[in-house]
């Protein structure tokens, strides 16, 4: 069994700072994190290497801080790493993104099942997954809250996906991606021994070179998507109170629903 996950470093969420007039994120002065989301796609790959034996790879394509996201991968459990980095891959949408990752599973080779958590943080498109499966032809099973049956040797997997009106069942070919939510399961604290383990493991890194791609197909200039400016919402207005008995309000409320035309 070969598991790889597909990780990102984003800003912690609870810091995030913002330079509207640049339209960027001040990352400098933010305290980076492996996306959260991410951190129970790689629960799940642990435990199925704990299960049924085999490897798992931790993924990722950023600056050269990103390595601390891989050796937090590292110390959670995976085995190995790989580090997509150069600055061609800099300013990526969605798009470009997932043609970066899917040359590189592609030269990976081998692999039976690819994670990735449902979205990230900082973009929360949830784009990239179905992206790199539609570009390596692979099944593609999204917000996966149980992995209910798998079999590597018959090439099966069953997975419960999470919909706003319950819980549906698919099952797919292996290899597959699957995309996963926080109820899928809790992530573990990296031990002290994963992360001296960790420490010591080398990762390599892969430039658009390595990947045979052509510059101009990734980062800002192979991306489709364009930021045009960044800004903050405007503020509220203050809410209405409406005074009386509750039956008397809730009709209050509703005549002037209807004549604002909401419902």
């Amino acid at each position: 069994m070969h598991a790889v996950v597909c990780i990102k470093q984003v800003p912690d969420t609870q810091e995030l700072q913002v330079d509207f007039d640049a339209g960027v994120i001040k990352r400098a002065s933010v305290p980076l994190i492996v996306n959260p989301f991410d951190e129970f796609a790689i629960e799940e790959a642990v435990r199925l290497k704990e299960k049924h034996g085999g490897a798992v790879t931790a993924l990722t394509m950023g600056p050269l801080s990103a390595d601390e996201a891989l050796r937090t991968a590292l110390a959670m459990g995976c085995d190995a790493a790989v580090h997509l980095l150069d600055e061609a891959f800099e300013g990526s949408d969605t798009w470009a993104t997932a043609t970066v990752l899917a040359k590189a599973l592609e030269k990976m080779g081998e692999y039976d099942v690819l994670f990735f958590g449902k979205a990230t943080f900082d973009g929360d498109t949830g784009q990239v997954a179905p992206r790199v499966a539609a570009l390596l032809q692979l099944p593609m099973l999204n917000f996966a809250a149980k992995i209910a049956e798998i079999d590597f040797d018959g090439k099966k997997v069953t997975v419960e996906r999470l919909l706003e009106t319950g819980r549906e069942v698919v099952r797919a070919n292996l290899p597959a991606v699957i995309s996963v939510v926080k109820e899928i399961n809790e992530p573990r604290y990296p031990s002290l021994l994963g992360i001296r383990r960790a420490k010591k493991v080398d990762v390599p890194t892969w430039d658009a070179a390595a990947l045979a791609l052509e510059k101009d197909s990734v980062g800002s200039k192979g991306s489709f998507a364009k930021l045009e400016r960044i800004y903050r919402p405007p503020a509220r207005a203050g809410g209405e109170i409406v005074p009386g008995e509750p039956v008397d309000a809730a009709k209050t409320v509703t005549e002037k629903l209807i004549d604002q035309g909401l419902i």
